[in-house]
């Protein structure tokens, strides 16, 4: 019953070659893939280092032309046209962030692996980002959520981006509530530009092949020792 009101809901957005023939609708119709960014709603978060999640999900919308523009379980929604491909960004603060996730997936009945959280990472230098079919959730208390509201299953993909650590003795909070500076920025926005190409080759080939081609390309990322301390 679950499968045939899904198939309704995304039968508009799904192109013809997903759908066999001889199928009923109910059973033929490929599972979407549902991308969250994990980030901080408002404009005074916008631009922060631990919004990278938020700036990689419109990213990959501007590439596909979607208009994020539907809020739904505490998220801004949007689907790429032909391609089954859920998009959000939490509207709950960064530390809430399952609450969102954990409804979508649950309401569209998405196994995990069919997810893909993004969101910054302080162990991966300025720049370099991390594909990963599943793993902890380290020090990010959103990522922590996310698995709270997932029954504490940690097997969906994770896109991390790596924001560098905080110099010296600053608190970890602060840094990651600020902004980068001009060339922390400009390794990011590369950053991003690459990570929504990944987000299509997940679509396309999925996630363990995306994965073993995209972090192959991230190895030898600027492996510079003050990419770590990047302000």
């Amino acid at each position: 019953m679950m499968r045939g009101k899904l198939w309704v809901r995304l039968a508009p957005f799904l192109s013809k070659r997903y759908v066999s023939s001889s199928s009923s609708p109910s059973c033929s119709a490929i599972q979407p893939w549902l991308f969250v960014g994990l980030g901080n709603p408002g404009e005074k978060y916008q631009s922060t280092r631990h919004n990278v999640g938020f700036d990689m999900i419109d990213a990959f919308a501007d590439s596909q032309n979607i208009s994020l523009t539907k809020n739904h379980f505490k998220a801004l929604f949007g689907m790429v046209d032909g391609v089954p491909v859920l998009l959000a960004k939490p509207q709950t603060y960064i530390n809430l962030s399952g609450e969102s996730a954990g409804a979508l997936a649950a309401y569209y009945k998405l196994p995990l692996h069919r997810v893909v959280v993004a969101y910054d990472d302080t162990d991966l230098p300025c720049g370099v980002l991390r594909l990963q079919p599943k793993g902890g959730y380290g020090r990010h208390n959103g990522l922590k959520s996310v698995i709270y509201h997932f029954r504490k299953n940690r097997e969906f993909g994770r896109l991390r981006i790596g924001i560098g650590r905080p110099p010296g003795q600053m608190d970890p909070k602060a840094f990651v509530l600020q902004k980068f500076n001009k060339t922390g920025r400009e390794r990011i926005d590369s950053a991003i530009k690459e990570g929504a190409d990944i987000l299509k080759m997940v679509v396309s080939k999925g996630l363990t092949e995306a994965a073993r081609v995209a972090n192959v390309d991230q190895k030898y990322k600027h492996l510079v020792s003050h990419d770590q301390q990047l302000l």
